[in-house]
């Protein structure tokens, strides 16, 4: 009987943990998020226009390992400090832009134009310290339907509310054939990192995130435009953990008692 107790206690516990768990999972699901497609390949005809005003198949152009940014330039967040930690890494990495790899930063807001783009594109070449490679360096604007395609095809979702998107920080790096091979979530970039990702890219392997657990443990707040420690997760997962381990203790213990009885 008090075997059959304490079971009934654990099966309340994991059913309390999976309640938890589902609610936070749905409530993800109706914001936005990186959901990562590894192995998987851009679409054919993604046309995009460049900071000239040059209609751009962005497939095509990938010619090279390519780092992807997805932003809008008049972000008032987190964008600048994605843009900013690209430079910073760009400038401190000692493989050439434009010849080792590229970078794309394509905007996901449909009404920013060339011009927009033409004087994010200078801003960052010369933060960057990379004034001599523009072609290494593009930037981008689209309609919605490619932009659309786009956001799919690489699985980055975001929210719109008003004027302003919420969404993540995240790079995403890929092959010269198309192939998404790594993604690089945050705002700040090692030139290990990036050089791991390009030679990957290069090779068309694909790397795992080494910041998986992060990305669990930490989830976007829309408000603060910032990562926040998901306690609600966490509480969850706890929950299942320390109730499948209760219950297997109990099993063991109760196996134990009968083969000792058996035995006497």
């Amino acid at each position: 009987m008090k075997y059959l107790y304490f079971s009934k206690q654990i099966i309340l516990f994991i059913i309390l943990g999976f309640t938890v768990l589902t609610h936070e999972l749905k409530a993800q699901d109706e914001q936005l998020g990186v959901y990562e497609k590894l192995d998987t390949f851009l679409p054919d005809s993604l046309i995009f226009t460049d900071d000239h005003f040059n209609k751009i198949d962005l497939k095509t152009a990938i010619d090279k390992p390519t780092v992807l940014a997805m932003v809008y330039y008049e972000c008032p967040g987190i964008c600048t400090p994605l843009l900013n930690g690209l430079a910073e890494v760009v400038h401190r990495s000692e493989m050439e832009l434009g010849n080792d790899y590229q970078v794309f930063t394509v905007s996901f807001n449909h009404l920013e134009n060339s011009v927009l783009a033409s004087k994010k594109k200078k801003t960052y070449l010369k933060l960057a310290e990379k004034e001599n490679y523009p072609q290494g360096w593009q930037f981008f604007t689209g309609d919605s339907l490619m932009i659309q395609k786009l956001l799919q095809s690489i699985g980055y979702y975001v929210k719109q509310e008003g004027k302003e998107f919420v969404h993540p920080a995240t790079l995403v790096v890929i092959g010269k054939n198309g192939k998404i091979t790594r993604y690089l979530h945050g705002t700040d970039f090692l030139p290990f990192d990036l050089k791991m990702a390009v030679v990957e890219a290069a090779e068309g392997r694909s790397g795992p995130t080494i910041n998986k657990v992060l990305e669990f443990c930490f989830s976007y707040d829309a408000k603060g435009k910032k990562y926040v420690f998901n306690m609600t997760k966490i509480s969850g997962s706890i929950i299942i953990l320390m109730a499948g381990i209760l219950l297997t203790s109990l099993i063991v213990s109760e196996k134990r008692k009968k083969k000792i009885k058996n035995l006497d």
